[in-house]
């Protein structure tokens, strides 16, 4: 291997410096960059916003500090409004359990339906979810289709009186507070930030799409993209997705040496679930789904 396989045990600077720069960003893009167009404003801001979700992404797996109480306050900040960090945490490291990816229950991050649940939907709820998983659709429809049912699953708990889930909620409204405090010192206008966060959550959508697919084989169900454009640096290189789940502590940076050093040994654990660039992804599946819905191998064993 030509990368460690561990979380460092030391502040990692190349992270927390893009974190800060991220930031300071945000700031540019609201005092700065809205004074001169408030169109420019708010496509920078999605940027930084999706940008931001990927470093979350990061410290959740232990980047920059060693410390996960430290990468949590870091990162509290809800520049995407909707999307509390401990709850991002909690969910995607249940995310990790392989065993269980695309699970219809079990994976809080699946994309497919139990196919009797499927059935019990109303035809235009079935026709918008078929919309969805396409990739036009996953970026229009995609963040408000994902966050009533991501919020669904939340509210339920927290009716259940589940207080993890309520004590990320309630970490969430200060966080929030302090995004909205800011945009309304700034010359943008909330519903402006409103949709910038919104596009920020849609390009999120393209490193999503196409993560994960139905397989019987646990391992083959984790996408290798290889991509070297500007959607690998915004996504901090996760579209070597099968090789993040294997080594969920490695740093971004060291994900490609990693990758490049042991390909065909990556390519041969899933099964050659591979894409050459995010073009291929849009060419082939832009107006074209991916998959149905009702998960094809439900129920299993």
């Amino acid at each position: 291997m030509t990368a460690p396989l561990a979380a460092p045990s030391r502040i990692e600077w190349l992270t927390l410096w893009l974190i800060l720069g991220c930031y300071a960003g945000w700031a540019l893009a609201l005092f700065g960059l809205s004074t001169v167009s408030g169109p420019l404003a708010v496509v920078a801001l999605a940027v930084v916003i999706a940008f931001h979700s990927s470093l979350s992404h990061e410290a959740i797996h232990g980047h920059p500090f060693p410390s996960e109480r430290l990468n949590a306050v870091l990162m509290a900040p809800a520049l995407a409004l909707i999307v509390p960090y401990a709850r991002f945490r909690d969910t995607h490291l249940a995310h990790h359990r392989d065993e269980h990816l695309t699970d219809p229950y079990d994976d809080p991050e699946s994309n497919y339906l139990d196919p009797t649940r499927w059935a019990g939907l109303s035809q235009p709820v079935q026709v918008l979810l078929r919309a969805n998983n396409t990739l036009v659709g996953r970026l229009l429809l995609g963040p408000v289709i994902g966050t009533l049912f991501w919020l669904r699953g939340d509210v339920a708990a927290i009716r259940a009186g589940d207080g993890v889930v309520i004590a990320g909620w309630l970490a969430h409204f200060p966080a929030l507070a302090l995004v909205l405090g800011v945009v309304w010192l700034s010359p943008l206008s909330l519903g402006a930030y409103a949709l910038a966060a919104y596009l920020g959550l849609s390009l999120l959508k393209i490193r999503t799409f196409l993560e994960h697919r139905a397989h019987e084989k646990a391992r083959a169900r984790t996408v290798i993209i290889e991509d070297r454009g500007p959607l690998a640096l915004l996504f901090l290189n996760n579209n070597l997705h099968v090789v993040h789940h294997m080594h969920p502590k490695v740093p971004w940076h060291s994900l490609p040496a990693l990758y490049h050093a042991n390909r065909d040994h990556y390519l041969r654990r899933n099964e050659g679930y591979r894409y050459r660039s995010y073009a291929e992804v849009f060419r082939l599946h832009f107006l074209r789904s991916k998959d149905p819905v009702p998960h094809p191998l439900w129920p299993r064993d």
